[in-house]
């Protein structure tokens, strides 16, 4: 069955995988997460903070999958990494998850940020503009938005990589821009050294902020939970980085270009994302922020820059950012479909690729699911428990590097990760007490999201094909 592989196009070069990893991980969050991170720590120094290790253990877990991605440069990525180091069963629950909530859910969710931002720029988009309603079923203005756009872009992901490759690069490169912009404008025309100063006075003083009371101060085991609650978003947004090694197979030269695409990828988005919460700090106060209306600080900060307009300015960059951040999702995702249905392990129809060298049964079957999300109204849930699947898989791959460094010890390895085995420890280290605190602290989000990956069990070993 593996023939396949070898009917990928190889027309993807670094710059294409660069802003494939920029492009996906850049969605509405940088716009948006601030605001529950403010309300979790409280404090200009934690926020910053919080940012920055979440940039910094995403680009070590990026370097480490250098060395994967260099030793395995096929289509399938981390389902690959995976099969490699455990077994099918493990590389069955990440594709079962990925399918069921990992990609799908972000899909829908990211779809329906680029609609509720829609309606900014006109007003029926609005999820309040109920459609039709039968019992409890609902069907409201912004979720059909979000499913035209997921159909759109699964068309022109259907119509060749090229068309998906294109797209990426030019909505990227003006997200990239835009986003500087706001950083460039916001400190140079709304920064305010009495705004900075406040901020930053008690910069290590951690407090939580609840509507009915304000703030009070927090400290230890209250602390760390807050944090932990914290890091999911500034996590969330900068996860999806590993969708360029699910098209390693239509990346030109993989064993150089995947790894370096992640690498710079990772490092540019940590550098906008620390920039832009600084420009937040010059530019709102710490109260503003924490308390900014439906989470939008980044509107806050627009209007502070550019008055009126700031509204309509933002709104159109989220709606570019998060199109571009769907582009990504859905060519990614689709790649690790039709490799697991190579292993018998997903519909055998996703093993086609069409006259165009891409897998569209794949996407189409990821388009139906996702637009089944959008539907449901129950995206916002489905990201609280996502995050917990996502950190797990990401242990369980990079835990991989070192089994295979015992059980392939002569393998080729053109890259080998960076700082090993002392960063990749750390990255396991750190996430792993990330997970333990979210089970402690939010277990009735984050246990329905390990149970949703556990259920696949039992349908691995009801529908897998029997070993000949």
């Amino acid at each position: 069955m593996h023939e396949n592989q070898e009917n990928f196009k190889r027309e993807l070069g670094l710059l294409d995988g660069t802003m494939l990893v920029v492009g996906s991980m850049i969605g509405s969050g940088i716009f948006i997460v601030s605001a529950d991170i403010a309300r979790q720590v409280g404090s200009a120094g934690w926020l910053t903070l919080i940012w920055l290790i979440s940039g910094l253990i995403t680009i070590i877990a990026a370097v480490s999958y250098g060395e994967l991605s260099a030793m395995f440069p096929k289509a399938g990525g981390q389902y690959v990494y995976l099969k490699e180091s455990y077994n099918k069963l493990i590389a069955f629950l990440y594709g079962w998850s990925f399918f069921a909530v990992i990609q799908t859910g972000t899909i829908a969710a990211v779809g329906v940020a680029f609609s509720k931002f829609a309606a900014y720029l006109y007003e029926p988009f609005s999820d309040e503009n109920i459609l039709f309603e039968i019992g409890f079923f609902q069907l409201n203005a912004a979720q059909i938005v979000s499913i035209f756009t997921i159909i759109l872009l699964t068309f022109i992901n259907s119509r060749g990589v090229k068309n998906g490759k294109i797209l990426q690069t030019v909505l990227t490169i003006i997200k990239i821009l835009s986003l500087l912009g706001l950083i460039v404008f916001g400190l140079t025309l709304a920064a305010k050294a009495s705004v900075w100063n406040d901020n930053w006075a008690n910069a290590w003083e951690t407090s939580a902020y609840v509507k009915e009371t304000g703030w009070a101060p927090i400290g230890g085991s209250a602390l760390i939970a807050g944090i932990a609650a914290a890091m999911v978003g500034s996590l969330f947004s900068s996860d999806a980085w590993n969708g360029v090694t699910f098209i390693a197979g239509e990346i030109k030269n993989p064993k150089r270009n995947v790894g370096l695409s992640l690498f710079l990828g990772t490092s540019i988005v940590t550098f906008i994302y620390v920039l832009t919460n600084l420009m937040y700090l010059a530019v709102i106060p710490l109260n503003e922020i924490a308390t900014a209306k439906s989470d939008r600080v980044a509107v806050v900060a627009s209007q502070y820059i550019f008055g009126d307009y700031g509204a309509i300015i933002i709104a159109i960059m989220i709606m570019i950012s998060t199109f571009a951040c769907n582009n990504g999702l859905i060519m990614a995702g689709a790649r690790v479909y039709y490799t697991m249905a190579n292993d018998g392990l997903f519909f055998k129809k996703a093993t086609a690729l069409n006259k165009f060298s891409v897998p569209a049964w794949a996407l189409w079957a990821q388009c139906i699911w996702a637009s089944a999300l959008c539907l449901t109204g129950k995206y916002n849930a489905l990201l609280d428990f996502v995050m917990i699947i996502v950190l797990i898989f990401y242990i369980l791959t990079i835990c991989g590097i070192f089994i295979l460094r015992k059980k392939m010890p002569n393998a080729d390895r053109p890259y080998k990760a960076f700082g090993y085995p002392f960063l990749p420890l750390l990255y396991i280290i750190i996430a792993s007490a990330i997970c333990i605190s979210l089970l402690i602290t939010k277990l009735s989000t984050c246990g329905w999201g390990v149970l949703i990956m556990l259920s696949g069990i039992p349908v691995y070993y009801l529908t897998k094909p029997k070993e000949s």
